[in-house]
C-alpha cells in the first residue's frame, strides 16, 4: 500500500458519525503517517496539500519542517514566506492578525491535555485575523519538543455560536435584551450599587395593545412594537438599560442619584414619545402606556423583589384607569397580598360549594308580567361573608377561573329553571374568556341536556368585549348557538366604543340598555331622547329591548309610553334567591308586582 492510500485510510478513521473531524484522533494519525512515510517528501506533500485543514510541523528548535497550502492560505503566507527552516517567531510576526489573549488564557488550563501514551500534549490557540476571520489551532507537542498542528477556519461556526448566544439573551423582534438578560443587568446593577446610589426600575405596558393585533393583524402589531422599542430607546438614552420582557411589556433600568426626580422625568419623556401617532401605511394608530416604578434599595435590594414591586405598581397604574405611572408603596404590597389570598380562596370556592345563584326578574311591559330571570352568581365566603361580584368576577377573569365558574352557573341556572313554568326564560351572562378558553358549545349542550329544558328558554347575554376579543372566531360560535334555538342578547348596550357597528355584524335577539341611560329620563330631555332613539333602533332592527336599572314608577311609565319591551330593576325586584322565584311569579300573575320586593 502506498503512502497516500495509507494516509487517507487513516484520515477516514478520524471522522465522527456526524461528519465532524475528531482533531485529537486526526493528530495521532498524522503523526503516525509522518513517522512512517516522512522520507518520501514528494508523495507526502501531495497528500498534505489536499487536506481540508491547515497542517504545520515544527522541529524541537521551533523551525518549520513542512506545511501544506491550506496552512499558508489560512494565515496569509506566501510560498516564499512559509519555507522550511523559518522560525515560529518569524512566522508569527507576519501573521495579519492577533492571537486572542482571552482564549489563550482560558486554554492554559487545558495545555496539559494528554494524548495517547507517547504522543505528547495538546495546546490550543485562536487567532483573530485582520479580515475578520477566526483561525483555531490544535497544537500537539511531542516529547522531543517538536510539534504538529492542525489549523481550521471557524469563522462561521463562531458567528453561529454568537448569534445563538445573542438570541438567548435578546428579543428577536426588537433587538432589545430579553427578560433573562435584563435580570442579569439588574443583578449586576444592584451588586455594584454605591451606598448613596438609587436605582429605578420602570415596568411599562402598552394599554389595550391586544386590540391592534386582533383588528389589524400580528404583522402590524410587530411593526408597532419595533417602533415603540425605538422610541423608548431614544427616550432612555444609552446610559439606561432597556429590555422587552414579553408581548407589549418593556422595562428600563436607570442608575444614578437624584431619584425620584430623574425617573419621573424619564417616564414623562417616554409618555410624550409614545403619545405621538404611529403609522402603518396610511393608517394612524394611537397608543397609551401605563408604568410602574420601583426604587432600590427602598423598594427592594434584590432583583426578584424589585421586579415584583415594579409589576405591582404597574398593576395599580392600570387599575387606576391606565395612562398613568405609579410608584410602588407598601400599601400596594398589602393589597397584592390580600388579592393573592382572595385568589386562593376563590380557587377553593367551587369545590367547597360556596357559590349560589340569585335571580332578578325580566318584566314584560306589554303583558305586565315576569317573562324570565337573569342568573347572577353570589359568593358566600365562610369568613369574609358575601363577597361582591365586582370584587371577584374581574379576578376570576384575570386568573382564568371564570371558565369553571361560568360552566357551573350555566348548569345550575338551567337545572333550577327546569322547575319553573315552561314559558319563563333564563338569562345567563357569558364572558369573552368563555368564548376563547373553553368549549362553550359543548358546555351549553350539556347544561340543556342535563336539565332537559328547551333551548328556546335559554338566553345568553354577552358584552361588546366578547366581539372585540376575536370577531372571526366568535361569530361562528354565536351562529351555532342561534341554530340550536338559543337567544343571544347584547348586554350593557351603549357603554362600549362600537356597539352600533356590532349590531350589524350579528343578528342579536335583544339589546339591553345599560342602567346609566335610565337614571335621568324623567327629568332630562336629552337622556329621554337618547332612550327614545335606542328603543326605535331596536324596533327597526327587529330586536327586543330591555332597559336595566328601572327604580321608579315614573321611569316604568315613561318606558311603557315608548313601547319598550322589557324592564329590569329594583322597582320590579332586586336579585333574589331561587326559593323566592315562585313567590315573585305568583305576585306577577296576581297583578301585585309593583314593588313586590
Amino acid at each position: 500500500m502506498d503512502a497516500e492510500t495509507l494516509f487517507w485510510q487513516q484520515c477516514t478513521q478520524a471522522v465522527n458519525n456526524d461528519g465532524s473531524v475528531d482533531a485529537k484522533r486526526l493528530m495521532a494519525l498524522v503523526i503516525e503517517t509522518y513517522r512512517s512515510h516522512g522520507r518520501n517528501h514528494a508523495l507526502f506533500a501531495l497528500v498534505l496539500d489536499n487536506l481540508p485543514l491547515g497542517l504545520s510541523v515544527f522541529d524541537s528548535a521551533q523551525r518549520l519542517i513542512l506545511c501544506n497550502d491550506r496552512f499558508r492560505q489560512l494565515f496569509g503566507f506566501s510560498a516564499d514566506q512559509a519555507v522550511p527552516g523559518i522560525s515560529v517567531r518569524a512566522l508569527s510576526i507576519r501573521i495579519p492578525g492577533k492571537e486572542r489573549k482571552t482564549v489563550r488564557s482560558a486554554c492554559r488550563s487545558k495545555e496539559a491535555s494528554a494524548m495517547p501514551p507517547g504522543l505528547g500534549k495538546i495546546r490550543r490557540r485562536e487567532w483573530l485575523m485582520d479580515d475578520g476571520r477566526v483561525i483555531f489551532s490544535v497544537v500537539t507537542v511531542l516529547p522531543d519538543g517538536s510539534n504538529i498542528a492542525i489549523h481550521s477556519d471557524i469563522t462561521e461556526e463562531r458567528k453561529a455560536a454568537e448569534r445563538i448566544a445573542h438570541l438567548a439573551h435578546h428579543d428577536p423582534l426588537t433587538g432589545l435584551p430579553n427578560r433573562i438578560r435584563f435580570r442579569e443587568q439588574v443583578d449586576a446593577a444592584l451588586s455594584e450599587r454605591a451606598p448613596n446610589e438609587q436605582i429605578a426600575l420602570v415596568h411599562l405596558n402598552l394599554d389595550r395593545f391586544k386590540s391592534i393585533n386582533d383588528t389589524m393583524g400580528v404583522s402590524t402589531g410587530d411593526t408597532i412594537l419595533r417602533q415603540v422599542a425605538e422610541r423608548i430607546r431614544a427616550s432612555a438614552s444609552s446610559e439606561n438599560m432597556l429590555a422587552r420582557l414579553g408581548s407589549d411589556e418593556f422595562a428600563v433600568l436607570q442608575r444614578g442619584r437624584q431619584q425620584p426626580r430623574n425617573v419621573t422625568a424619564l417616564a414623562a419623556q417616554i409618555r410624550s414619545e409614545l403619545s405621538k401617532p404611529f403609522f402603518r401605511g396610511d393608517k394612524q394608530i394611537e397608543l397609551s402606556v401605563s408604568m410602574g416604578i420601583a426604587l432600590a434599595p427602598e423598594d427592594g435590594a434584590e432583583t426578584d423583589i424589585l421586579l415584583r414591586n415594579a409589576g405591582v405598581a404597574l398593576s395599580r397604574a392600570k387599575a387606576d384607569g391606565r395612562k398613568h405611572e405609579r410608584f410602588f408603596t407598601s400599601e400596594m404590597a398589602s393589597r397584592i397580598q390580600a388579592r393573592h389570598a382572595l385568589e386562593a380562596d376563590l380557587r377553593l370556592a367551587l369545590h367547597s360549594d360556596e357559590f349560589e345563584l340569585h335571580y332578578q326578574p325580566l318584566y314584560d311591559l306589554r303583558q305586565q308580567r315576569i317573562c324570565g330571570f337573569e342568573a347572577l352568581v353570589r359568593w358566600n365566603h365562610p369568613t369574609r361573608g358575601r363577597v361582591p361580584p365586582m370584587e371577584f368576577i374581574p379576578l376570576a377573569e384575570e386568573v382564568g377561573l371564570v371558565v369553571d365558574i361560568g360552566r357551573w352557573v350555566l348548569r345550575k341556572a338551567c337545572r333550577e329553571a327546569a322547575c319553573w313554568p315552561e314559558g319563563i326564560k333564563i338569562a345567563v351572562n357569558v364572558s369573552a374568556i368563555q368564548f376563547t378558553s373553553s368549549n362553550l358549545l359543548a358546555d351549553v349542550d350539556e347544561a340543556i341536556a342535563e336539565a332537559a329544558i328547551s333551548p328556546a328558554r335559554l338566553e345568553l347575554e354577552i358584552t361588546e368585549s366578547v366581539l372585540m376579543e376575536n370577531l372571526d372566531d366568535t361569530l361562528p360560535i354565536l351562529h351555532a348557538l342561534k341554530e340550536r334555538g338559543i337567544r343571544i342578547s347584547m348586554d350593557d348596550f351603549g357603554t362600549g366604543y362600537s356597539s352600533l357597528s356590532y349590531l350589524s355584524s350579528f343578528p342579536f335577539d335583544k339589546i339591553k340598555i345599560d342602567k346609566s341611560f335610565v337614571c335621568g329620563i324623567a327629568e332630562n330631555k336629552e337622556a329621554y331622547a337618547i332612550m327614545h332613539a335606542i328603543i326605535l333602533l331596536g324596533d327597526a332592527l327587529g330586536m327586543r329591548v330591555t332597559v336595566e336599572g328601572v327604580e321608579t314608577a315614573e321611569q316604568k311609565s315613561l318606558l311603557e309610553s315608548e313601547e319598550c319591551d322589557e324592564i329590569q330593576g329594583y322597582y320590579i325586584s332586586p336579585p333574589a334567591p331561587a326559593a323566592d322565584v315562585a313567590r315573585l311569579l305568583l305576585a306577577s300573575r296576581s297583578g301585585s308586582m309593583a314593588k313586590a320586593s
